[in-house]
């Protein structure tokens, strides 16, 4: 009755939380565009994109940092992932992650993102065509994840973060929180899993780009026309996400392994969704994934995901793993995924 408690306890803090900071989120308007940081939305691990981002009950691997940091708890060893994501526009995004099993303490673990936007040509109105100088953007989150199985069916996990991002020379930076659980229910075969991801500060740019020269009176002349001045800038929320997911495997053998999930998404910049996925296991050797993306979402292109996936166990135990994931974007194209990881 404990563990039944527990979970009651915790799903109330986190649809508190969210109903606290986003008390105004019931309306027609869908906020898009409205957050900081919208390269958090992202999701990392080419399995959990394959299956159509349907992952926060299923959160067995280093992706959990992103789904659900409670899903650290399941990782055995000493575990790390590389992921790479060609994403729109020909921006890319680099994820990296490790943990390692301390036993009865738990798991702990750091995961990193960065961005690669590529240089791009500063452009003025006298220079459309550029000045001959170059600029980037950057957006790096870095965190520190812990998890812990407090029973053999229930686990819990935090995921404190810093989050930086700079375009030229401004720059912001911000602090949140990833808090999940997973809870394996009574019923056979089926998972319970909640997250809320980006509790945390406000971001607010800042720097040398902001510095204009500024004329307070247009209509006099003989004054000083070229005031130092820096552009206001407003201070925005971090796209706050609650998921709520349940996974089912109705087959599972040591030949065949056979996972649904259905995720339901609550975003502050967004209406709500739901993400759907399934994955086939083969002797644990390989695996076959699909989803469908962002149902019952206004005006979306996200579709449905595919992908694959290999593993291959070495002497000892070590393992090689690698990871591909299609996502449909309609009038957008495509966005593909592709993750190592190695556990020993």
């Amino acid at each position: 009755m404990k563990i039944v408690k527990t979970v009651e306890l915790l799903m109330v803090i986190l649809i508190s939380s969210t109903a606290f900071c986003q008390s105004d989120f019931i309306s027609n308007v869908s906020k898009r565009g409205t957050t900081a940081a919208s390269f958090l939305e992202i999701g990392q691990g080419a399995r959990a994109a394959s299956m159509g981002g349907a992952f926060v009950a299923v959160d067995n691997d280093l992706s959990a940092f992103y789904w659900n940091p409670a899903g650290l708890a399941k990782m055995d060893g000493i575990d790390v992932i590389f992921d790479h994501t060609n994403w729109l526009a020909s921006v890319a995004y680099n994820y990296l992650a490790a943990s390692y099993n301390l036993g009865g303490m738990g798991t702990a673990g750091f995961s990193f993102i960065a961005s690669d936007y590529g240089d791009m040509k500063v452009t003025t109105v006298d220079n459309p065509n550029g000045t001959g100088q170059l600029f980037t953007a950057t957006d790096i989150a870095f965190s520190l994840g812990y998890a812990i199985n407090l029973t053999d069916n229930f686990a819990i996990g935090f995921n404190p973060k810093i989050i930086y991002q700079s375009i030229w020379e401004a720059s912001a930076t911000g602090f949140a929180m990833d808090l999940g659980i997973l809870y394996k229910t009574p019923f056979d075969g089926i998972v319970l899993g909640m997250s809320i991801s980006n509790f945390g500060t406000k971001m607010q740019m800042q720097g040398q780009s902001l510095l204009v020269t500024y004329d307070p009176d247009v209509n006099t002349t003989g004054n000083n026309g070229k005031i130092p001045a820096y552009l206001g800038t407003d201070a925005w929320s971090l796209p706050l996400n609650f998921r709520v997911g349940l996974a089912y495997s109705p087959i599972s053998t040591d030949m065949h392994q056979l996972t649904l999930d259905v995720d339901a998404i609550h975003p502050n910049d967004n209406y709500e969704s739901v993400n759907v996925g399934a994955e086939y296991v083969f002797d644990n050797l390989i695996a076959i994934r699909g989803g469908y993306k962002s149902l019952f979402l206004r005006d979306s292109e996200e579709s449905f995901t595919l992908g694959f996936g290999l593993k291959h166990a070495l002497m000892g135990n070590v393992a090689f793993s690698f990871d591909y994931a299609y996502q449909d974007f309609g009038r957008l194209t495509y966005v593909q995924q592709f993750s190592l990881g190695i556990s020993f």
